[in-house]
Formats: structure tokens, sequence, C-alpha cells
């Protein structure tokens, strides 16, 4: 098996080798739970990703564009210009890379670190990535995402169910009478789907994913 390297600063490159043999210690496989308005920071959105063989929660504050770019591959949304994300997974088909898995490798100083596991006609690339974007491409290939015990033990939350659905809900934006939701429930179904084709056309895939969360929610019940 060939590693590759995506830079030539051979100190950082020894601390990301190593990074990434910390196979040695297990890895824990995570999945996405929900993405939700930040509570620490008002401007930005909260992925919080699920232990799969456990009951602990490992909450990433990201971006805006980044939440969006998660949340339309989540929902299987078709833009009519590709995102960068797109635009970056049609890049690496187009030379058959494929990503086999992402790792949440490490956190200094409050910031999460990621590498994107690539695979090529045998070789495996290792490349450097923002969690956020590793996360957005992930999704995209629905390949595994995996942290270590060290990351899990300084930012992990161990929580219950009934603690779970209270924290998933205060992270929700405070409903007022204007909540885009309230009134995306007074539309009908053919109102709706107008609706979500003129917000893809505009591009504004918030309003896209919240249609889709009313019609998901409709479909549901």
């Amino acid at each position: 098996m060939h590693i590759h390297y995506s830079h030539f600063d051979f100190g950082y490159l020894f601390h990301t080798f190593a990074a990434y043999f910390k196979p040695k210690m297990d890895k824990i496989r995570l999945e996405i739970l929900a993405i939700s308005h930040s509570v620490t920071q008002s401007h930005n959105y909260a992925v919080i990703l699920n232990e799969k063989d456990g009951n602990r929660r490992l909450p990433i504050v990201i971006g805006g564009f980044e939440a969006q770019a998660i949340a339309v591959a989540i929902e299987r949304m078709t833009p009519n210009r590709p995102l960068t994300h797109d635009l970056f997974k049609n890049t690496l088909d187009l030379f058959q890379i494929n990503i086999r898995e992402i790792i949440i490798n490490d956190l200094l100083d409050g910031i999460f670190y990621a590498q994107l596991v690539c695979d090529q006609m045998g070789d495996v690339f290792v490349v450097d990535s923002r969690t956020s974007d590793a996360i957005a491409m992930a999704v995209r290939y629905q390949c595994p995402i995996y942290t270590y015990e060290f990351i899990m033990e300084a930012a992990g939350v161990e929580i219950e169910k009934e603690a779970e659905d209270e924290l998933l809900e205060s992270q929700k934006t405070e409903p007022t009478s204007q909540n885009p939701m309230d009134q995306l429930k007074n539309l009908s179904s053919t109102e709706l789907d107008s609706l979500l084709e003129q917000v893809l056309e505009n591009e504004d895939y918030e309003k896209a994913a919240k249609i889709r969360d009313e019609m998901n929610r409709r479909n549901a019940s």
C-alpha cells in the first residue's frame, strides 16, 4: 500500500503520518445525528455526531455554508449549479479517486482537525481537511466517519435519551410568530413543491432544507 501526502512540510508530515497510524488505538465510528443552530455561537451551526456503538455525542460548531452543504447532501437535493463540495467530488470522480473514510484525527485549542482517506486504484492518499468539509464529503461518498478515544474523552458528551431530546430542542431557534416553519405549515403540498423549486433556483439552500423538513414531517404523519 502506498501512502501519499498533499504537502511537503516534513515536520508536519511526521505529525500527520503519526496521526494517521493512530489505528494502533481503536477508531470510533460516528454517525450524523443532527444539524442545528449553535447554542454558543449564534451565527453558526452545530453538527452533532453520535457514537455508533455507545451513548456519547460529539458536537462540532460549523459555519452556515458548511451546514447547508451537509444538509443538501443528506436531503439529496439537486442544486442548479454544483456546490463547492459537489465540484470537488466531481473532480475526484473524474480521476477515479474514492474517499474511503474520514477521520477526525486531532483536537488542538478547541479546533477539530480531520483527514480524508482516499483511494486511487489501490494507492491510498491522506489529505488534510477542515472537519466540516470532511463531513460534507463523507455524506456525498456515503463513507464512514471515525475519530479516536482521546477526542471523545476531551470533547464528547455522554447523554441519556431524555437529556438528548432536550439538548436538540434547546439548539433550535426560539419560535416566534414569524417563524418560517409556522408559515410553511399553512401551505398546501402543491404550494410547498412550487416554493421548493423556487428557492432551489435562487440557491437558498437553508430555506430549501426547512421546506424539505416540513415535507418529510407530513409524509411521516
